[in-house]
């Protein structure tokens, strides 16, 4: 009993949200509340620190699906959005909170229209000041967008194609509108050691990339690191040289290895057995305060929408807060 506890991540419901909610993404904030991004009603939520359960508060809706965001500078985010099945077009949104309030409106200036190339953009993360690197699960590349000083328009780029970030082929999902299983959809930066981390789904790999820290692009070809999952998204530990990785289809957080090469061995840290908290885990970010980073993430949830639980029983969409156990305790079989 001990090993176990030991060695299973502890997991409490921070923030409860609507039926039918597609929770994708997730940006801690400095004062410990959290930004989440819904895809389906296109929203962006806001999540008050120091209470738990918080009630979680929709602060600006898009025009499209609610993808990726990310902290470029102190409260200023970047949002991506994608309409990849009418329009088949995707946005980057600036959203400024550094003289917001919470209850007020978030102005959202949308400050670039991708080229059409784009297929549907998903998670994105800071790869140095100013340039932002964005999976695009249904191109099977990864962007990359340099903001511009002051008033400049940003610009974007393709930053990587490669056929492990593919989309594969499959029937559609129950929610009948995804044709294939997204390729490229989490990616992390190890600014250590000048590695992008991405997660490819429908290939149930993940791969990592060199960056030269002096362009930020690519250094060298792709590198095998790990396979066998669904993996969606992920956080990085970079001072115990591992991720926890969501699986969402599968509802599982696995904690695998940085080391190239698939040699490590897959923990399941929650969700085996089947955790009623966490069904269709999503993404996952450290917290910010003290002693959080390596210990304490924040986990997004679909209930269980796109791929039901064993259960065939849809929960509630929740953010999760994962007390994480010790790297080096086995979970228990």
């Amino acid at each position: 009993m001990h090993s176990q506890e030991a060695s299973t991540a502890k997991l409490t419901t921070v923030a409860v949200f609507p039926e039918n909610s597609f929770l994708e993404n997730l940006a801690v904030r400095a004062d410990g509340s959290i930004l989440v991004t819904e895809i389906l009603q296109r929203q962006l939520w806001y999540v008050p620190p120091e209470r738990v359960p918080a009630d979680p508060v929709p602060v600006h809706t898009f025009g499209q699906f609610t993808m990726g965001i990310v902290e470029a500078g102190p409260d200023v985010f970047y949002v991506n959005t994608s309409d990849p099945f009418t329009a088949y077009t995707s946005y980057l949104h600036r959203l400024d909170l550094r003289q917001w309030n919470p209850g007020e409106p978030v102005p959202a200036e949308t400050v670039l229209e991708f080229p059409a190339q784009a297929g549907g953009l998903n998670g994105s993360c800071l790869l140095a000041p100013g340039v932002i690197v964005l999976a695009d699960s249904l191109a099977g590349l990864i962007w990359r967008v340099d903001l511009a000083p002051g008033d400049g328009e940003p610009t974007a780029r393709v930053w990587l194609q490669h056929d492990s970030l593919a989309a594969t082929a499959n029937s559609a999902d129950v929610l009948g509108m995804v044709p294939q299983q997204p390729g490229a959809n989490g990616v992390r930066y190890a600014a250590r050691t000048h590695y992008l981390y991405c997660t490819s789904t429908g290939q149930k790999l993940f791969i990592r990339v060199p960056v030269d820290p002096t362009t930020h692009d690519p250094a060298g070809p792709a590198e095998f690191v790990a396979s066998g999952t669904m993996a969606d998204d992920f956080c990085l530990d970079e001072d115990a040289g591992v991720a926890y990785i969501t699986t969402h289809r599968e509802n599982t957080i696995d904690r695998v290895p940085l080391a190239p090469g698939g040699s490590g061995t897959r923990q399941i840290v929650a969700g085996d057995p089947f955790d009623d908290q966490l069904a269709g885990p999503s993404s996952a970010a450290w917290g910010r305060r003290p002693g959080d980073y390596g210990r304490i993430a924040y986990v997004t949830s679909d209930g269980g929408l796109v791929a039901p639980p064993p259960d065939g029983v849809v929960r509630h969409p929740k953010l999760l807060r994962a007390e994480l156990p010790a790297v080096g305790a086995t979970p228990a079989s």
